[in-house]
């Protein structure tokens, strides 16, 4: 799940962070690495969570009102198709989401529980839900499908749930939009015949991409002196203090990219951190960084430092 596009810049954040200390510790920053690839996880089975939790807050609800001195007739027999709802049901059920959450223990209820209860209000007064209840369908595909609309057109786009998921940690803020987008083909993937089996996204697609963020990070750091004096050999014309340090950073990983993982072809390492480069760092970095790794990778490629199957 957390694929190579998220790990480069989880490596690029974290060796900026250690650039300008004079002696780094290289199994605490490593650790540090593998932290932050954890809390991206996290990320993952929170958000599927949300779901559940708002369905909970709508029984409380729904409770609340029968429980009224004097209930009217609307609060005695509310609409409980959502409460009935067979994917979140599925969901709420699921072993590896519940493991997990007992393992890394979080309650949306009990972190925000105003901004729950007005994100469930939102969701009811919504054109989704109006279409929800008016579909005389009624089956697993239309309760997910309800589900799905819900995630990618209210909770993806909800900026407050992206200032509350910053505040709780400092490495959501990179992460929302690819970890949303993996909860999107979670939804899409649940079958109800798998009850509570249905197989979650693992952290790492295989233990390749786990070995990719070490290698990559430990190399990256360990040679930053040779990669830094590669790269100074093409920036003469600039004095070193008006290079970003955040460029210095990223063109040094992609160095370490080029010369030690021989099956990434050159072009999809030059676009990852060129792209990396558009948001990370300043409005010209992305022609300067291409312009310099571009002369570097010739230098390479005619010495024979670069081998790619």
């Amino acid at each position: 799940m957390i694929n190579r596009v998220l790990i480069r810049i989880r490596v690029v954040q974290i060796l900026f962070s250690y650039s300008q200390e004079e002696k780094i510790d290289l199994k605490k920053a490593e650790t540090e690495l593998l932290f932050s690839l954890q809390k991206s996880y996290d990320l993952y089975f929170y958000l599927l969570s949300l779901m559940v939790e708002l369905t909970e807050v709508y029984e409380q609800k729904v409770d609340a009102r029968k429980s009224k001195l004097l209930p009217s007739q609307e609060d005695m027999r509310p609409n409980t198709k959502l409460l009935e709802n067979k994917f979140i049901k599925q969901l709420a059920q699921n072993e590896s989401l519940q493991k997990y959450l007992s393992e890394r223990p979080f309650s949306w209820l009990d972190q925000n529980e105003t901004f729950l209860r007005k994100l469930l209000d939102d969701i009811l007064n919504s054109e989704i839900y109006a279409d929800y209840l008016s579909n005389k369908e009624d089956g697993y595909a239309e309760d997910r499908e309800f589900w799905r609309k819900v995630f990618k057109q209210m909770l993806s786009a909800n900026e407050e749930l992206c200032t509350i998921l910053e505040d709780e940690s400092l490495y959501w803020n990179d992460d929302i939009e690819i970890i949303e987008s993996f909860v999107l083909k979670t939804i899409k993937r649940f079958d109800e015949s798998k009850g509570a089996l249905q197989e979650l996204l693992p952290m790492f697609r295989d233990e390749t991409d786990r070995e990719f963020a070490v290698k990559l990070f430990r190399e990256s750091l360990l040679n930053g002196k040779e990669y830094r004096e590669l790269i100074d050999k093409y920036t003469h014309n600039w004095e070193s203090e008006r290079i970003a340090l955040m460029d210095m950073v990223i063109m040094q990983i992609a160095i370490g990219e080029l010369l030690i993982f021989p099956s990434i072809p050159v072009n999809v390492t030059l676009n990852e951190y060129i792209d990396i480069a558009k948001s990370y760092s300043t409005a010209k970095s992305a022609s300067f960084i291409n312009g310099v790794l571009d002369s570097i990778v010739k230098e390479l490629k005619e010495e024979k430092k670069i081998f790619k199957k």
